[in-house]
């Protein structure tokens, strides 16, 4: 596997060479080298993509849905490579990278197949009048990225943008930026015009601020954190650009006594460990209702004896990508020790190198412990209890996040009910989590806004125009 990469602008690998170092979180290893851009570099990008716009844009929407559609069916003639990048780089297990490399798959196949129908609608001003609305693309669009699903991240933001006539400079997490730069060039070998996508490797401060502030870069979109998507903000407040935030959130699962005890353990379980807890969607507020908390609880106890970890076969659960992270998450842990709360952890021995986390579900939690409010970002749920319908929604809505929500009951009254008093953007019932490349997805509060995914993305890679033209009424 190729170990040195360089950024991807203008149809080729290009420009500085390899100064950061990726590591492998299973052993702590170096995986790859990348290159280490400035402001100069996104300059590079941003001018090939300026220079490609033109033809892009004007291409046939459905020529350009054929692109993406190709696109999609390259990732998945490459789904072996780009997995074991994947893997290299964020050290998910065989099963979930590949699912991951999948999905990657669908969102160019999503959007491709529905690029024609980004269009206006005609406006009804009487017999003197002709008006009309057309949707046009932004022109050059940033999209930054976060480390726990870089390519499946990449194709929810670069997909729908290039669907809508934008071409793209993406700026991958210095972390896991490889699987990008490999998707780029098969996009290019599938028929994606030289100039369209660029990818520039580096820091937030080096690459990303400058994307940011580029001043032909009409539209940004950001995954990642409050504060990084804080200063994103700033910039591009001071720009007047738009913006697509995704920043996370701290998803309250709520279970009621009339629940499937059984379903609602297997939901909660996967909810704070998929990925190992790496994604802005986990579960990690579990609020139950005190009639069946311990029964609950003895449920997910037996779920915990029966956890083991990725030892090379692929199955089983994976690291913490980051060792920053990782010592993040061990330092909540100690935090929520000394503030009273009680540990139930896997038993399961941890990998002899690696950044593993045990699963821990932490009991007798109250709202106000940081471990309860803040984002962990690793497989830690809490638990809390409920008495009545009316505390479950407002220990759910008590957060600054407004992410996700799940809610796990037999009654279709009480679901609707509950959902449409719930402050997230998605709420899931019976199953946690869920949805799929086509339903809307974005935030509420702190959790940002804007919507990836689904048609309305569409819609956020566009921008409306009006045409109101006057008819004469004589006819020569």
């Amino acid at each position: 596997m190729q170990s040195t990469w360089s950024h991807f602008i203008g149809g080729a690998y290009t420009g500085d060479t390899a100064a950061l170092h990726e590591y492998d979180p299973r052993s702590a290893a170096v995986s790859f080298a990348i290159a280490a851009g400035d402001a100069a570099t996104v300059d590079a990008a941003v001018a090939h993509a300026k220079q490609a716009l033109a033809g892009w844009r004007t291409t046939k929407p459905l020529a350009r849905g054929r692109v993406l559609v190709a696109v999609a069916a390259a990732i998945r003639a490459n789904a072996a490579r780009m997995s074991a990048i994947e893997r290299a780089e964020t050290g998910k297990p065989l099963p979930v990278s590949l699912a991951e490399v999948e999905v990657t798959a669908q969102y160019f196949e999503f959007y491709g197949g529905i690029a024609p129908l980004v269009h206006g609608e005609s406006i009804p001003l009487g017999p003197d009048y002709h008006s009309y609305s057309i949707r046009e693309p932004f022109g050059v669009v940033g999209i930054i990225l976060p480390w726990n699903s870089p390519l499946t991240q990449a194709a929810r933001g670069i997909a729908p943008a290039l669907a809508a006539g934008n071409t793209v400079v993406a700026k991958p997490s210095e972390f896991t930026s490889v699987g990008l730069l490999a998707l780029a060039a098969i996009a290019g070998e599938a028929g994606l015009p030289a100039g369209v996508l660029n990818v520039v490797t580096g820091t937030g401060e080096a690459v990303g601020a400058p994307l940011v502030a580029h001043p032909d870069v009409r539209k940004v979109a950001f995954t990642g954190s409050l504060r990084a998507g804080q200063a994103i903000g700033h910039i591009a407040a001071d720009r007047v650009i738009p913006l697509t935030l995704e920043l996370g959130g701290k998803s309250p699962n709520i279970v009621f006594a009339d629940a499937d005890l059984d379903k609602a353990a297997a939901g909660a379980m996967t909810g704070f460990t998929l990925n190992s807890g790496q994604i802005c969607v986990a579960g990690s507020r579990l609020l139950v209702e005190a009639s069946v908390h311990d029964a609950l609880i003895e449920k997910l106890t037996a779920r915990l004896g029966a956890v083991r970890f990725e030892t090379g076969d692929g199955h089983g659960l994976g690291p913490i990508i980051t060792r920053a992270q990782y010592d993040r998450v061990q330092s909540m842990l100690r935090a929520a020790a000394e503030q009273g709360a009680c540990a139930l952890t896997a038993p399961a021995p941890l990998p002899d190198a690696g950044w593993y986390v045990a699963p821990t579900i932490l009991v007798d939690v109250t709202p106000s412990m940081a471990v309860a409010r803040e984002e962990v970002f690793g497989p830690v749920m809490t638990v809390m209890r409920f008495d009545t319908e009316a505390q479950a929604i407002a220990m759910a809505n008590d957060t600054n996040y407004g992410l996700v929500a799940g809610l796990w009951t037999a009654s279709l009254d009480r679901a609707h009910r509950v959902a449409a008093q719930i402050e997230a953007g998605q709420v899931f019932v019976n199953e946690f989590p869920s949805g799929t490349v086509e339903t809307s997805f974005g935030g509420f509060k702190q959790s940002g806004y804007g919507r990836e995914k689904g048609i309305e993305a569409l819609h956020h890679y566009t921008q409306s125009k009006t045409v109101i033209m006057r008819i004469a009424k004589d006819v020569p």
